[in-house]
């Protein structure tokens, strides 16, 4: 559906960001799928190919959601289940400004460790999807495959 950018903040969020580099560094994202689209909330992805199998990934993080950095439109967070410390390879885009997704005094929140820097209008498009039951998931997965084709580094810009 197009690219986009994002600036990974390894200053906030060191832990999480070697985490996803790794994975982007192996190679883990190519052919995965957005297997979960939620209007107004986030689009999410990097677990499952594109025959909706869930792909290894054993390595699991730290939550590191007491960072600072918020729930906002446009943020990449790692995804998880409702284990604090589980985090693996699955990342969500925000697509609206999402505070209950933010730590509290009495629970653990979704660590945010980038923000989408090009290319949003990608990101809504994708949140705009059809979607419903596909593959395993009985609703919220796009009904036409939102497919990750590669995520790589891309240089700093200069400044």
């Amino acid at each position: 559906m197009g690219n986009f950018t994002i600036e990974l903040l390894p200053e906030r969020a060191p832990l999480t960001v070697a985490h996803f580099l790794k994975y982007v560094d192996e190679g883990h994202y190519t052919q995965t799928l957005f297997h979960r689209v939620i209007p107004n909330f986030v689009i999410q992805g990097g677990g499952f190919d594109t025959n909706f199998k869930l792909k290894p990934a054993p390595a699991k993080i730290v939550n590191e959601s007491g960072n600072g950095l918020t729930n906002q439109r446009g943020t990449v967070g790692l995804a998880r289940p409702p284990e604090p410390h589980a985090g693996d390879s699955q990342f969500y885009v925000n697509l609206f400004d999402n505070a209950a997704l933010d730590p509290n005094q009495t629970r653990w929140g979704y660590a945010v460790f980038g923000k989408v820097v090009e290319g949003m209008e990608v990101v809504d498009k994708i949140g705009n999807v059809a979607t419903g039951a596909k593959g395993p998931f009985k609703e919220d997965a796009p009904l036409e495959p939102v497919v990750i084709e590669s995520i790589s580094r891309v240089p700093s810009p200069a400044g």
